[in-house]
């Protein structure tokens, strides 16, 4: 396997380390983004020589740029890129503050999106590179108490596959990663749960609440086995546009669009009839 140069955000635990840990095992050169150097001086210890700490908060959008630009200088070109960073905002629509709703998106959308960005010009002058972001299934699906967190990734998946065209024309390849449940601290220390105030939702989110907290560290999905899949796609010839991870992803999403096929199909012919009669004037 020819050697790459990774750069990820987010790589102090969970997936985004996983996937560092397979890049390293592997034989890559990994710059991982962090928030503290402490975990700085953890992640390089990982693979003395290979893997690179940053500090870098991805919402400063100027620093994203800087960090992205002298890591082509001073460890070289970029060929795969992962917008890992972000985190879950739980909470009933109407109990979530809407400045919590806002800091979602800033880590959310605009981290990954500043990501992608600062290493897209690079990627497109040498018509080369391998640009992904970590979604979610909720990306492609919504449960209730994750409005928040589930608009997130579902204008990433957007933004992700109006790229992917964009740059299809360069060598560039684009991957949203959706995973389903993995055994991280995603639902438990990393979850902002927003404050109950409302009664009427108990019924419905508590036991959602709970189970979630319950499952925490028990889900079903392994982190190493991302990584390897992961890895897997950015040696392929024609990688995914959307690379879903997990079985319990696969079920959700699955069902998730055939009941959105079914409304389509239910209300066609009202959807017909919003047409001028005579037709478009070209």
């Amino acid at each position: 396997m020819q050697q790459r140069n990774w750069l990820i955000t987010g790589v102090s635990t969970g997936l985004g380390r996983a996937f560092a840990q397979a890049a390293l095992t592997a034989g890559h050169t990994v710059v991982g983004t962090v928030r503290s150097e402490k975990d700085l001086q953890a992640f390089e210890a990982l693979h003395p020589g290979s893997a690179h700490g940053r500090i870098l908060d991805v919402t400063d959008d100027a620093a994203v740029a800087r960090v992205v630009a002298e890591v082509e200088r001073s460890v070289g070109a970029l060929d795969v890129v992962i917008a890992n960073a972000g985190y879950g905002l739980e909470g009933t629509f109407e109990e979530t503050p809407l400045a919590e709703v806002r800091r979602q998106f800033e880590v959310n959308v605009f981290g990954a999106v500043a990501t992608l960005q600062a290493a897209l010009p690079y990627m497109r002058q040498r018509r080369r590179g391998h640009l992904m972001a970590v979604t979610s299934m909720g990306g492609l699906m919504a449960v209730p108490g994750m409005s928040a967190y589930c608009g997130s990734k579902f204008a990433l998946e957007g933004i992700l596959e109006a790229l992917g065209k964009e740059v299809a024309q360069f060598g560039i390849h684009v991957t949203a990663i959706e995973p389903g449940s993995f055994r991280t601290d995603w639902a438990g220390r990393s979850m902002t749960r927003a404050t109950r105030s409302v009664d009427d939702y108990d019924d419905l989110f508590t036991p959602i609440r709970e189970g979630r907290q319950k499952a925490s560290g028990n889900q079903l999905g392994n982190p190493a086995k991302a990584g390897e899949a992961v890895l897997h796609v950015t040696t392929v010839d024609q990688p995914p546009t959307h690379l879903v991870l997990g079985s319990d992803a696969l079920r959700l999403i699955t069902a998730a669009r055939a009941a959105a096929d079914e409304d389509i199909r239910t209300w066609e012919d009202l959807s017909r009839t919003t047409d001028f009669a005579e037709g478009a004037q070209l």
